[in-house]
């Protein structure tokens, strides 16, 4: 037995089993590997039944296994030629994984279920109908590749036409995007007023995820295990997690992976009690593997419940042609591999049984050949993608926000409003609109046990921004998350991709920081990656900022726009009052792009910001400042809490005869250029203002923007104010220290006028 493998004792869980409280071993007895199947609770549908000669495949069935792992190693090995030849510039195999992954494709329903793959899962893509010469011109970085347009690394697999959702190349983030899927899935198959012709969902779909041994090391995937096997009001999540295990994370062995050698073992308490099966199986061989995966279908399609399948595998290859297996593996065990290898022991099994003569098999791998070259060769000369066409699909084609198309008139009505009000009832509104909508994050809740509505007076977020809404449209569309911001990112990531509309919320901006992957490398980029065959319009509500009195301190008072603002993708709304937060938020939850909707906590309950209503179609484009106040001295660019700070100087100043003129961004990602460069023809002088650090804040890109392309209007340098470049601390006398205040803005507004 050789370091990828266990025993079959070591692999066989016998905790209780809810539903039957049997256990049964689904080995089906004539696999060519080395040993089938084992679970640790088979499908009630399973126990006791008859094992079938090939675990129940036709002939048919089984050859058909065999083409596809002998393509998806003849694509491995073209890929290989062209790039030793240079003619394309990188290459990752499946080798050695395809047996698990051809026998998933006779389980899984393309168009219906839904696919996480990473990129060993080539035997899979072919299963699901893409074809050899579409996977080589996603290797040549063809404009007609199908995955992304040319725009990433082969084996990036992404294929709308059978829900294969676009992947990156980063490690794990997979995971809770197809939790994501599956609550989507959940929420659409209970939703009468979603048709399956609005947003597709299936009563007995599934989401499939797939990773390596390595990526099980990933906080994500753990995250991802406990939020699908969470036995909530809704239910469980049907997700069929594929651990494919080849015993190497690139050249670190599976023994300084995971603690105990196998990632089964850990989750033992969740199937103890019910919450889990985890089945174990040796991927190299398509008929344990195909009896394994319909061992656990009912579970998955039926009783709506997770299910791990930990295959293991092989890699007869290096992890990719910058690698080097030679350097860490013995020839002993590289040997080894290559006697467990499908492409050796599967064709013998089908000669041993009688399925195929070692001239048929000839036969058709010379088909398959002839197949690949002609691929090779079509691909070799394929269109790649135009310089030009490197800026489309960042954000919508077909949704503008910045457009004049979301200019409305205020229709007011009711009483005055705190911009946290307004913030509420323009979600009680958008929430009747659009079923799609979706809330869900910390304490977001009236409360957490739905049993309790009624009898509790209610959370509703630790702000109050969401009071109301689960008792006004359900558990269903308003809920808590766990506590896991890379949870509530990813899962909000999956539903968008699957057509809702989720706005999680981030209790803290400063506790963003775990969903940082999931939002630079993901919610950011699934629309330009995918070349516009996905997209991600989520709206993320995050609390930021300080001005708290001191009691906010280090880790309740960041400021984020400037981090995030680096990110292509992603658009930024940063309201200062009222009126503009419910306008900004409604055209953000009208539009097709991920957007952060940054609320300055501090301004929250201002009574100066108040406004009463300004109606249920009250829109506000992004990229369209506020002129807050006129002048002709000089011009105070602006946006948050620092907005009312500037005006006030303004208005101090103004019976000295120092004229300025206040401009609210509004919006940081886009941010208008236009109103700027018109005030600044005007005043000559600007002062860019915000609460952020001076250092890389997002000020320092205004006056770079201004200092660039407005310099012949310019009368003096631009000048900015900011925080100091150190944390906010606890108390008013750090923290005013630390955060701009109206004098600091006074000193520097009289010294620009005087320059």
């Amino acid at each position: 037995m050789n370091e990828t493998t266990t025993s079959s004792k070591d692999r066989v869980y016998s905790g209780p089993r809810r539903d039957s409280g049997r256990v049964s071993d689904i080995s089906t007895g004539t696999a060519p590997g080395n040993g089938g199947a084992v679970s640790a609770r088979p499908s009630a549908g399973i126990v006791g039944s008859k094992p079938q000669p090939h675990a129940g495949l036709t002939p048919d069935q089984l050859l058909l296994l065999y083409r596809w792992i002998y393509t998806s190693r003849r694509v491995d090995d073209m890929e290989r030629k062209l790039k030793t030849q240079s003619k394309i510039y990188f290459q990752i195999s499946g080798a050695g994984h395809e047996a698990v992954l051809a026998a998933l494709g006779l389980v899984v329903r393309p168009q219906s279920d839904w696919f996480y793959c990473y990129y060993r899962d080539r035997a899979l893509m072919l299963s699901l109908g893409m074809t050899a010469q579409e996977m080589l011109l996603d290797a040549v970085g063809s404009a007609d590749g199908p995955s992304s347009g040319g725009r990433q690394m082969p084996s990036h697999w992404g294929l709308k036409r059978v829900n294969v959702v676009t992947k990156s190349s980063v490690t794990g983030t997979q995971f809770l995007q197809a939790t994501g899927c599956a609550q989507a899935g959940r929420y659409l198959n209970n939703v009468p007023a979603i048709s399956p012709d609005q947003v597709a969902h299936d009563a007995e779909e599934i989401t499939i995820v797939t990773g390596g041994d390595g990526t099980t090391s990933e906080g994500e995937f753990f995250e991802a295990i406990n939020a699908s096997c969470l036995e909530t009001a809704n239910g469980q999540l049907p997700v069929l997690f594929l651990i494919e295990d080849n015993g190497y994370a690139i050249s670190v062995p599976k023994s300084q992976q995971t603690a105990g050698g196998s990632i089964s073992k850990i989750f033992a308490g969740l199937v103890e009690q019910g919450l889990l099966e985890i089945v174990e199986v040796d991927g190299t061989d398509p008929v344990a593997s195909y009896a394994a995966f319909r061992g656990v279908e009912d579970r998955l399609r039926k009783q709506r419940r997770p299910v791990l399948l930990h295959a293991h595998v092989i890699r007869p290859y290096s992890h990719s042609e910058s690698d080097d297996e030679k350097l860490y593996k013995t020839p002993e065990m590289r040997e080894s591999e290559q006697q467990r290898d499908p492409l050796k022991t599967y064709p013998e099994y089908l000669i041993k049984h009688g399925i195929a003569t070692e001239s048929q098999l000839e036969a058709l791998r010379v088909e398959i050949n002839a197949e690949i070259e002609a691929g090779a060769a079509h691909a070799l000369v394929a269109r790649r993608p135009a310089k030009e066409s490197a800026t489309q699909f960042v954000l919508s084609p077909d949704v503008d926000v910045a457009s004049d198309r979301f200019v409305a008139e205020p229709d007011f009505d009711g009483p005055d409003l705190t911009m946290i009000q307004g913030i509420n009832k323009t979600l009680f509104d958008e929430m009747a609109r659009n079923p799609r909508i979706v809330i869900f994050g910390e304490d977001v809740a009236d409360v957490g046990n739905p049993e309790l509505l009624g009898k509790v007076p209610g959370k509703g977020g630790v702000f109050k921004a969401t009071i109301g809404l689960q008792k006004e449209y359900g558990s269903l569309r308003v809920y808590d998350s766990q506590l896991a911001e890379a949870t509530i990112v990813g899962t909000a990531t999956g539903m968008a991709t699957r057509g809702l509309k989720p706005v999680p919320e981030i209790q803290f901006g400063d506790y963003v920081w775990p969903a940082m992957m999931q939002l630079v490398d993901e919610t950011s980029k699934i629309r330009w990656r995918s070349n516009n065959g996905f997209s991600c319009p989520a709206v993320i509500r995050i609390a930021v900022g300080g001005y708290l009195g001191g009691s906010g301190a280090v880790y309740h008072s960041q400021s984020i726009e400037g981090t995030f603002s680096h990110f292509p993708g992603l658009l930024i709304a940063m309201p200062s009052n009222c009126i503009d937060a419910v306008g900004l938020l409604r055209t953000a939850l009208r539009g097709e792009d991920p957007v952060l909707y940054l609320e300055h906590k501090r301004l929250y309950r201002q009574p100066i910001l108040k406004s009463r209503y300004p109606g249920p179609d009250f829109t506000i484009p992004f990229g369209k400042a506020r002129m807050v106040r006129e002048g002709d001295t000089l011009t105070v660019v602006t946006w948050g809490a620092t907005v009312l700070k500037a005006n006030a100087v303004a208005t101090k100043l103004a019976p000295e005869g120092i004229s300025v003129e206040v401009i609210d961004l509004r919006t940081i990602v886009p941010w208008d250029h236009e109103m700027t460069a018109e005030s600044v023809a005007k005043t000559g002088k600007v002062l860019v203002v915000h609460e952020d650090v001076r250092f890389m804040g997002f000020g320092a890109e205004v006056a770079a923007w201004i200092s660039e392309n407005l310099f012949d209007s310019l009368d003096a340098p631009v000048r900015r104010v900011g925080a100091l470049d150190t944390p906010v601390g606890y108390g008013p006398e750090l923290e005013d220290a630390i955060l701009p205040q109206n004098d600091d803005i006074e000193r520097a507004v009289r010294e620009l006028a005087a320059y």
